[in-house]
């Protein structure tokens, strides 16, 4: 009995002396942290530009045998996204399409000429969903809107006086609101067209938000351009031959869906990029360059985890560039619980832009400027960016949640938001030049919406990072999402409201001003 009595005394010694190895050995917070941090070291090891490269290779190819584009509702977006698709099919990933029905645009002619006081060409964008001109365009006097002191040139409609405008086209300043509200004032007071000017430098493509919103045929043009014909008018008549025609149909698109097998499906971590082009070129930094980095990473996650704790679901959307329709779509369709169990949301659009900046979104609004902070966790999604980049020496800057990419619905769905960007058709300051590399005055990618977006308009370096910067984020998330309850010290920091055109990242579906 003694020895029973000593060796029960004993035991609660024994168990007391050994617990603390025992629970340091189960804590699930730490194993969690622990199998995050390898997988995610392994996964920036295996993930790699030069890899990625073959997928926007691939992407070139179908551009080349699909008329030059691989844009949403064309034979180059559906083979784009058949060859995702059958890759992540193969990897193991539950994979799905999810149609939707859109309308499609493709600019026919898009045409600028003064032909007095003093003939020459401007280069015009036509806005999407703008009406058309006849073949062969009009000729017609410029009219233009006197330019507020506010910024609202053409916001009101006694911003055009009274026959002033009638049968002409008119000139108008960018600011203070929607594109299509300036063109509709513009044809309540009788313009037969519109030229929209920029107030920043770079040129200027955008949208009218909708196919109902087109009431007169609209287009922009640069900042300098707009000035120099302002100031021709201010001599004396300016007359113009204008041509903008778009071709508009309804069709059928789809985005491109793949999830592990595994995971807890109520913490939900979500990646995405657009996959459509423009219709003007292949699109391979825009976004061929988001939905290869994704993809790789998504390839080499599926060798290297087949049990991750949470759900890991990887997006490749659809019709971005004619509003972010895709993600939308996407997210119009979810339940609430369906928003709720998606605990992160991660965009990844122009990720290697051959004169690149490294933008991270803002989340917790440092830069006290532009959009305001994204939902609860944003502000941890860009603190763990940062400390990342940080770690791998990589230099970096804010850019705004400006709603200009498939972010905006999961931010207006209250889901945490961030990602990587690596500047559009924004012009890269001094500053910038020193921390980057690269040319201080010229555009980020000199070849945004354009023919020339091919495959040697792509930066590898900036590329990598950003890989890296998934990879990081894909391994750590499949594990661990503590980090999000981690609060952020916000310290002010300088910024824009954009690194794209000074207001905006520089989408072809920019709205509003």
């Amino acid at each position: 009995m003694a020895t029973v009595a000593a060796a029960a005394l004993a035991t609660p010694l024994l168990l007391a002396s050994a617990s603390p190895a025992t629970a340091h050995r189960h804590d699930p917070a730490e194993r969690a942290a622990k199998e995050a941090a390898k997988l995610s070291k392994k996964l920036v090891h295996k993930s790699s530009a030069k890899d990625a490269f073959k997928h926007l290779q691939k992407f070139q190819q179908i551009a080349d045998s699909t008329g030059g584009h691989r844009a949403a509702g064309s034979l180059g977006y559906d083979a784009s996204a058949a060859y995702v698709y059958q890759q992540l099919k193969k990897a193991g990933y539950d994979v799905s399409y999810q149609n939707f029905d859109f309308i499609y645009t493709e600019t026919q002619a898009e045409r600028l000429s003064v032909v007095s006081p003093a003939p020459r060409d401007i280069a015009i964008s036509a806005m999407t969903y703008t009406k058309s001109t006849p073949v062969g365009g009009v000729k017609a006097d410029l009219a233009a809107v006197p330019v507020d002191a506010d910024g609202t040139t053409g916001c009101e409609p006694a911003d055009f006086a009274s026959g002033t405008f009638t049968g002409k086209v008119a000139l108008i300043k960018r600011g203070g609101c929607t594109f299509a509200a300036k063109q509709e004032n513009a044809a309540a007071a009788g313009a037969i067209g519109a030229v929209i000017y920029n107030n920043t430098e770079g040129s200027l493509a955008g949208t009218l938000g909708a196919p109902e919103s087109g009431k007169i045929p609209t287009g922009g043009i640069t900042q300098a351009e707009g000035a120099k014909l302002a100031e021709d008018l201010a001599k004396g008549p300016v007359s113009i031959d204008f041509e903008i025609r778009q071709l508009q149909e309804k069709r059928t698109t789809r985005n491109v869906i793949a999830e592990t097998r595994h995971g807890n499906a109520a913490n939900t971590v979500m990646l995405g990029a657009h996959l459509d082009s423009v219709t003007a070129g292949p699109g391979i930094n825009d976004n061929g360059s988001g939905s290869a980095g994704l993809l790789e990473v998504a390839l080499e996650l599926a060798k290297a985890e087949k049990r991750p704790a949470n759900k890991l679901r990887f997006a490749w959307w659809g019709a971005e560039e004619n509003g972010l329709l895709g993600s939308e779509h996407y997210v119009a369709n979810l339940s609430d619980l369906g928003k709720k169990e998606i605990k992160l949301y991660l965009n990844f659009d122009m990720i290697a832009s051959p004169n690149y900046g490294l933008f991270v979104y803002d989340g917790d609004n440092s830069d006290g400027v532009g959009a305001p902070a994204g939902p609860a966790g944003s502000a941890q999604l860009e603190r763990d960016i940062n400390e990342f980049m940080d770690r791998v020496g990589a230099p970096h800057e804010g850019t705004d949640f400006t709603g200009r990419s498939d972010y905006g619905p999961f931010v207006e769905a209250g889901i945490p938001s961030g990602g990587t960007f690596t500047g559009a058709e924004g012009i890269k300051s001094a500053a910038q030049a020193e921390k980057f590399g690269g040319t201080a005055g010229v555009a980020y990618d000199a070849c945004y919406h354009a023919k020339c977006d091919d495959i040697k308009n792509v930066n590898m370096k900036a590329f990598d990072v950003n890989i890296d910067v998934i990879a990081n984020a894909a391994g750590t998330y499949a594990h661990d999402l503590s980090s999000l309850r981690k609060p952020v010290v916000t310290v002010p920091t300088d910024g824009d409201t954009g690194s794209g055109g000074g207001l905006h990242d520089g989408h072809d579906h920019e709205v509003t001003e």
